[in-house]
């Protein structure tokens, strides 16, 4: 195997790490200038999120609707698709599950929960299908489509927690306290650890053995590579399409599920803070990976988990965090773009070489 080889291996699994730690090196910086010191700073912001009891199930707990959303979004990326609408998906899928734990009483609790999450991953999923279905009949670019169905979404939840699902008296605008039946158990006692950690670990597993042990998830991947051939081998391109952005908005909504049955217990006008978004940036970084998405995810649980913690503590800014995970995105852009660069240069000098044994064959 040739150097060049070797190194077009091993740039998706480094290219990650360089781009996480190129970014936790200029926080230190922003971190220094800001007068504080980055040592104390990130040793408080990863001891708080992952050695501590209450800060572990802290950061599991964040980690569920990032690990749901980033599944989503990576497996619309493995058909070539790009959902942009996980934040949108993860308030259809909050109102959902909001709407059986509300309306739907007398239930034992296991079979509340299901339907409760099942609501939740058929709303996400309806608000995946229409662009899936855009894309796929119309022609009509899904990136435009999911991102102006996250503002409609948000939109839509804020007008029903503002009228007809607001709590009586309420002094903020959100629902009524959904049936204690329909709500998550505490795994970790004394945290807010929930079970949906566990739900999310177990998406990640199904859909591992669905795109790597599976005829369907074959036929997400020859989409992804080369829809043209996809088609020629006789896959509907158009049907994988739907598939793939419906099952990327219910996993979606399965992230919108648990932060209501398993957290807030009640539909808020901001269900999500943004988790829409970071999981674009934890399933670029991923690769593919599901292990990846895993690991991402927890990393920038514990950032989110930790930056209250890294405030009080070493007087830094949460703002820093942010700034963190935009410079991961922006290297983990940069990155992809050499890579691609420097494939595309390593190619040319193999293609000269057959077409000149072609010629000289001839």
């Amino acid at each position: 195997m040739t150097i060049a080889n070797r190194l077009g291996r091993t740039l998706p699994i480094i290219s990650p790490l360089i781009a996480i730690i190129t970014a936790l090196i200029l926080g230190a910086i922003l971190i220094l200038l800001a007068g504080a010191n980055p040592i104390t700073a990130y040793t408080t912001l990863f001891q708080e999120s992952l050695s501590t009891y209450f800060g572990f199930g802290n950061t599991l707990t964040k980690m569920t609707p990032l690990l749901f959303t980033s599944l989503g979004i990576l497996i619309a990326l493995r058909a070539g698709q790009f959902n942009i609408g996980g934040e949108g998906q993860i308030y259809m899928g909050a109102l959902g599950s909001t709407l059986v734990g509300l309306y739907v009483q007398d239930l034992p609790p296991f079979l509340h929960i299901f339907l409760a999450l099942i609501l939740g991953f058929i709303f996400g999923s309806l608000w995946g299908l229409i662009p899936g279905y855009l894309k796929a009949i119309r022609g009509v670019n899904e990136v435009i489509t999911t991102l102006l169905l996250n503002y409609i979404a948000a939109n839509f939840i804020s007008y029903l927690v503002q009228n007809p699902l607001k709590a009586p008296d309420a002094p903020s605008p959100y629902s009524p306290l959904i049936a204690k039946s329909a709500q998550l158990p505490i795994i970790l006692p004394g945290s807010l650890a929930h079970v949906g950690i566990l739900l999310a670990l177990s998406a990640s597993l199904i859909l591992w053995f669905i795109i790597q042990k599976t005829p369907l998830g074959y036929k997400i991947t020859t989409v992804g590579l080369n829809p043209i051939a996809a088609r020629y081998a006789g896959i509907s391109v158009k049907r994988i399409i739907i598939l793939v952005m419906a099952l990327a908005g219910g996993l979606a909504g399965l992230s919108g599920a648990s932060e209501v049955m398993g957290l807030k217990f009640r539909l808020f006008e901001e269900v999500s803070p943004g988790y829409g978004f970071d999981a674009i940036a934890i399933a670029f970084l991923s690769r593919g990976s599901i292990l990846g998405v895993v690991l991402t995810s927890l990393f920038f649980a514990a950032l989110r988990s930790g930056a209250n913690v890294m405030q009080r503590s070493a007087g830094v800014s949460v703002t820093i965090i942010y700034a963190i995970q935009g410079l991961t995105v922006l290297f983990i852009a940069i990155s992809l773009a050499l890579e691609n660069r420097w494939k595309t240069t390593n190619s040319q000098p193999s293609t000269l070489n057959s077409q000149a044994s072609t010629v000289n064959n001839e």
